[in-house]
């Protein structure tokens, strides 16, 4: 491949952070106080290894702390300052601050059955494609400034994995529990110049998450209440 060619690829990871501490199961949405457990600071730090050999010149969180955290050794092993992004953050929702669990929690309450008319939009948060909107924007301002080397974006679960169906062409709307978007995994997209030519995921951390919180894994009750963070 020619040197000007090499030039016109861009390559922004898109990155989801790793695991919470959050003993009581809560879904915490856009709170802040919510930091990495210690598992999730390992997670961090394997994929900062993993990326440490990568042409990495852009490092840029969502604004919560758990994103934050996790993007800080990815950036501190490349020499780079973190950037911020508000675009990064977690989609908002109306259950935020409850349990969220199977067969307890929010959804056992008739009062909160009115939020749950639309998956579709969805009628309990923030509308997919506002997601898109935003997330798109994100991926573009940083396939801008690293352009020609590589981007590494630390966001949450939902958000990503919209942007991705948006980006592969399958409906915004779909089952939580069969998101590909493990903790600390990392959601690729390669730019020819201004346009995706490709989408691909890696699991780096993948030994050291638990297996319910795995893709595909069966939700279990008393774990993992907090799920789509």
């Amino acid at each position: 491949m020619s040197s000007s060619a090499t030039s016109d690829i861009t390559v922004v990871h898109v990155m989801r952070h790793g695991e919470v501490a959050n003993p009581e199961g809560v879904l915490y949405g856009r709170l802040p106080g919510y930091h990495l457990s210690e598992l999730g600071r390992q997670m961090a730090d394997r994929v900062a290894e993993h990326l440490s050999s990568r042409d990495v010149t852009h490092v840029v969180a969502s604004p919560l702390e758990r994103a934050q955290e996790t993007a800080t050794p990815i950036a501190k092993a490349h020499g780079l300052d973190l950037a911020t992004d508000g675009r990064l953050i977690e989609a908002d929702n109306v259950f935020q601050g409850k349990t969220f669990g199977v067969g307890d929690g929010a959804l056992k309450n008739p009062d909160n059955w009115k939020y749950l008319v639309n998956p579709f939009k969805p009628s309990w948060g923030e509308p997919y494609v506002d997601q898109v909107v935003r997330m798109m924007g994100a991926l573009d301002a940083a396939k801008d400034v690293a352009r020609g080397h590589e981007a590494v974006l630390v966001s949450h679960q939902l958000p990503i994995w919209i942007v991705r169906s948006y980006v592969e062409r399958r409906r915004l709307w779909h089952d939580p529990r069969k998101r590909q978007c493990t903790l600390a995994s990392l959601t690729t997209f390669t730019y020819r110049g201004d346009k995706i030519v490709s989408v691909g995921y890696t699991e780096p951390a993948r030994d050291l998450v638990p297996a319910h919180l795995l893709a595909g894994a069966k939700p279990v009750k008393g774990k993992d209440k907090a799920f789509g963070a």
